[in-house]
């Protein structure tokens, strides 16, 4: 949770950095059906019926015309189920990003943030081991040693950790804006780390991406006189472009990694979870600024449970989506989530229409979407 991904995963996450972060394998094809381990759900066309006998010829010759039609209606069941998980996964990584953005605007709950990274990590945990029980069976679990991915463990803590301290001292729309340029910085890492390039026309459209991105950075940090008007701290860009260089050297190792143990993405969150929610406990007693606890409000505590569940969802929605579809189908889902949580931000921020920024917006989004 806790990539892809969103555009912009991983997010997730809060999860929604470790979904985005899934998301962004996809795109940039570091996932593939058969490394990844997921498998295709067939539909009863794509099995055989038999031998070819003669006999079950001319018994499926007397089954009447109706028996017919639960296969042809098949295929439309399985791209109605992907449109639900798509619209799911889409409505769940909206829900936690506003929902963690209140429960920051809390002064008490803003410093506590590895507690609240824990959490969610113990929660994407609990997810997965649900989903790997026999009664679902939706992925076989892998143990790796714990030396293995410590590594990415620490990297999976800052991927949700600086993102979320991002979230907490800034809007909503810069907040998602800055997450555009995880595109550009995966392709840099890839190509600084493993020597792999990108099509010159791919790297012209990723050019207005930048420009945009600093567009916004500029004007929506720039000091308001309306008080009604939210905008961005120092800390929040400074976070903001630590999380992005930390998300995106967790969704280049994910790749490596893949390929290094042998696991698809479930079996690999599965091990780094409860990993990296451990870890943080012997962080958390010196780094976090703990509210008295019995002074938190109780819609407070239905926001945290409610960023859990949404956590949840995000997870689960996410190996769907990634099992039933293809890359394009969950670049198109990126893209709706970004546009979605922008437009939401801008009309939760208090800008007018004629703000400067808003330009910044429309370029950063059209270089990712063209």
């Amino acid at each position: 949770m806790t990539e892809r991904s969103t555009n912009h995963a991983p997010s997730t996450s809060s999860s929604v950095t470790e979904a985005e972060a899934y998301d962004e394998n996809e795109k940039h094809g570091m996932l593939s059906e058969t490394e990844g381990g997921f498998v295709k759900l067939k539909s009863p066309d794509d099995l055989e019926l038999g031998d070819g006998d003669d006999d079950d010829d001319e018994r499926a010759e007397m089954l009447p015309a109706e028996h017919e039609k639960p296969a042809q209606s098949a295929p439309e069941a399985s791209v109605r189920s992907s449109f639900i998980w798509m619209v799911v996964n889409t409505l769940a990584t909206i829900g936690i990003v506003f929902t963690n953005k209140a429960i920051f605007s809390d002064p008490s709950l803003k410093l506590a943030q590895l507690t609240f990274a824990s959490f969610h990590f113990f929660i994407t945990w609990l997810t997965l081991f649900t989903l790997s029980r026999p009664r679902f069976a939706m992925f076989t679990p892998r143990r790796v040693a714990i030396k293995e991915i410590i590594p990415l463990a620490v990297a999976m803590s800052l991927n949700v950790i600086l993102p979320n301290l991002s979230l907490a001292f800034s809007t909503v729309t810069f907040y998602q804006v800055a997450r555009i340029l995880l595109t550009p910085m995966v392709a840099l890492m890839n190509y600084v780390l493993y020597k792999s390039t990108l099509p010159r026309n791919a790297i012209y459209a990723l050019v207005p991406a930048c420009i945009g991105v600093a567009m916004v950075s500029y004007y929506d940090s720039l000091p308001s006189a309306d008080a009604s008007v939210k905008t961005t701290s120092s800390l929040g860009v400074i976070f903001a472009f630590s999380g992005i260089f930390a998300s995106s050297l967790y969704t280049v190792w994910i790749s490596s990694y893949h390929k290094k143990l042998q696991m698809n993405s479930m079996q690999l969150l599965f091990n780094q979870a409860p990993l990296a929610s451990f870890m943080l406990l012997y962080v958390i007693p010196f780094v976090d600024t703990f509210p008295v606890w019995t002074e938190v409000p109780i819609n407070r505590w239905v926001m945290i449970m409610m960023s859990g569940m949404f956590a949840c969802i995000i997870n689960m929605s996410q190996f769907f989506i990634i099992a039933q579809t293809g890359p394009v189908s969950s670049t198109v889902v990126g893209h709706v989530k970004t546009c979605s949580i922008v437009a939401l931000g801008w009309l939760t921020s208090g800008r007018a229409v004629g703000d400067k920024s808003v330009i910044g917006v429309f370029v950063a989004i059209g270089g990712i979407i063209l």
